[in-house]
């Protein structure tokens, strides 16, 4: 699957979705049952021991078991329900200042012994062909530790009749709503990872993330037009809690336009909205073209972060390394060196998080043994830093790796994966209420849509779901056909106001797409409501004849 088709599968427009699925389908008790410590220890030590034998310099073992829930629904009916497990071990090396990796499904320790030998087999093979030599920036052991996320509600526990009750609960109020049409999904999972190195640690982690996505299509049967409305819940790391919307976590968006949650969510609230606003958008004014304030919700500002700054400030992108997906970067290593590029205006300060509870990034380690942190990627408007790994810290003058190599799967390997990209809350207090009284000429928009970036992660386009018309500090209306055009550096010095933490949120991508072959991980996007002045505004209205 392509990369813009996980970005945009909260679009739902495939009708019947597609979704990945690794692994063997598993009876849905079987996802409890848990994995003894001490086994994957010695299947570990066993793999270290032979890696070191056969002359590797460095190793790291990754048992994985990856557990999955999927539950699809259509109107009122349930479409599909999946179960899936997928396990085994990976091994990675340097040896002759060369990686070399292998993997088995095999959990006894001849195939993992085995699998260690191949990877440093492979590594001998690639020094031959290397220029330079493998830089692993230090890390100290930590012994066996462990960390999971923290969850109220373990979703695995939750009976399947409950979940798609939700779900379908939420298809009829979103037809109640004047939707034609609804769908509604639940993704779950489970990642219990167990890493270990020959810098002395092992470390067990218990990661759980979530997802519920829906859509709402409503139909002129009159004329065939039809509109449709996504949910806009957040995937987060968190538990079943989530699904159980609490009032303290509402937040009013601008104007009364719609109900949005702050740690939790109301799918059946949402739904509904989403069915009358499918409904509103058919009868929707279309927007004239031109230069509009734009004033963007965390709902639909955490992508246009996502694009125009999570991936061009991947280290591997800026290297040239790293070109799949579209492409490198504009953010090239000399604006960085300058220490002056103004990559936005004072008030943009974006951070590299992977610590925040309920973001899908976070976790206590990285899939190379790094404690995970924080550190500032724009700091007042400048570019101040990258992403890095251990083997790329070296290049950037780093002393420590970031903590952000990740691989989607034990048979994959790790490689530099995007941390938590946020842009912090503004310093002084401002709601969006007092943000949107200064714009006499705007557009609100909520929710993420369809985009289009560049090679360079520079020139872009982007839409949303919801728009709302501004004019002399009120919203008077709702739009349609709407999506604005700039690029990254004018949009992001276009910014003019940013509201306080009180209007934080995250939104994130549960299926974001890297390398070749490809791999696919989670990460979250937070800020508050933000607005840029002057950005370019198309009609996308598809006019016949």
């Amino acid at each position: 699957m392509e990369r813009r088709t996980f970005l945009n599968i909260s679009g739902l427009a495939l009708g019947t979705m597609l979704v990945p699925v690794f692994g063997h389908a598993v009876e849905a008790e079987d996802l409890l049952k848990p994995v003894d410590t001490k086994f994957r220890k010695t299947l570990a030590d066993t793999a270290l021991t032979a890696a070191t034998q056969a002359g590797a310099s460095y190793c790291d073992v990754r048992i994985g078991r990856y557990l999955n829930q999927y539950i699809t629904t259509r109107d009122l009916n349930v479409e599909n329900v999946v179960n899936t497990e997928s396990a085994g071990i990976g091994v990675r090396v340097v040896c002759n200042g060369a990686y070399g990796f292998a993997a088995t499904n095999e959990m006894t320790p001849d195939a993992v012994a085995a699998a260690a030998r191949q990877a440093v087999a492979i590594a001998k093979a690639n020094a031959r062909l290397q220029s330079e030599p493998v830089q692993l920036a230090p890390v100290k052991g930590v012994g066996e530790v462990a960390w999971r996320t923290p969850f109220k509600k373990d979703w695995r526990a939750v009976p399947i009749k409950e979940k798609a009750e939700l779900l379908i609960a939420g298809n009829k109020a979103g037809m109640d709503g004047g939707a034609n049409f609804m769908q509604s999904m639940l993704f779950q999972v489970n990642q219990q990872k167990y890493f270990a190195s020959t810098d002395g640690s092992y470390i067990d982690q218990d990661i759980h993330r979530l997802w519920a996505p829906l859509s709402a299509t409503a139909v002129d049967k009159a004329t065939g037009k039809f509109r449709s409305r996504s949910g806009l819940s957040s995937p987060v790391g968190m538990g079943y809690e989530y699904l159980d919307a609490r009032p303290q976590d509402k937040i009013k968006a601008i104007g009364g336009v719609t109900t949005l949650y702050k740690g939790s969510y109301d799918l059946v609230e949402d739904a509904r909205a989403a069915g009358k606003q499918a409904k509103e958008k058919l009868t929707a004014k279309s927007v004239q073209p031109g230069k509009y304030d734009l004033v963007l919700s965390p709902e639909h500002l955490w992508l246009t972060i996502h694009e125009s700054v999570g991936h061009p400030t991947e280290l591997d992108r800026v290297l040239g390394y790293e070109a799949n997906y579209a492409g490198t970067s504009f953010a090239t290593l000399d604006k960085w060196q300058s220490k002056k590029f103004k990559y936005g205006s004072p008030l943009v300060n974006i951070e590299a998080d992977k610590t925040i509870p309920g973001s899908l990034g976070a976790v206590g380690y990285d899939d190379e043994g790094v404690k995970c942190k924080t550190w500032d990627i724009i700091k007042d408007g400048v570019l101040v830093n990258y992403q890095a790994t251990r083997d790329q810290a070296h290049i950037i003058g780093e002393k420590e790796s970031h903590g952000c190599s990740y691989a989607d799967s034990w048979s994959s390997i790790q490689f530099q994966r995007m941390p938590n990209i946020s842009l912090k809350a503004g310093k002084k207090k401002l709601t969006p209420e007092e943000l949107v009284k200064d714009v006499k000429n705007g557009i609100y928009i909520v929710g993420d849509g369809s985009f289009s970036i560049d090679q360079q992660r520079y020139n872009f386009q982007f839409g949303g779901q919801l728009f709302y018309e501004i004019k002399n500090g009120k919203i008077t209306g709702m739009l349609e056909d709407v999506a604005y055009q700039s690029n990254t550096q004018d949009f992001w010095n276009a910014c003019s106001a940013v509201c306080d933490d009180r209007d934080w949120r995250m939104g994130g991508s549960f299926f974001d797409g890297k390398g070749q072959p490809g791999q696919i991980s989670t990460v979250s996007h937070g800020s508050s409501t933000a607005r840029f002045n002057g950005v370019n505004v198309i009609n996308t209205a598809r006019k016949i004849g």
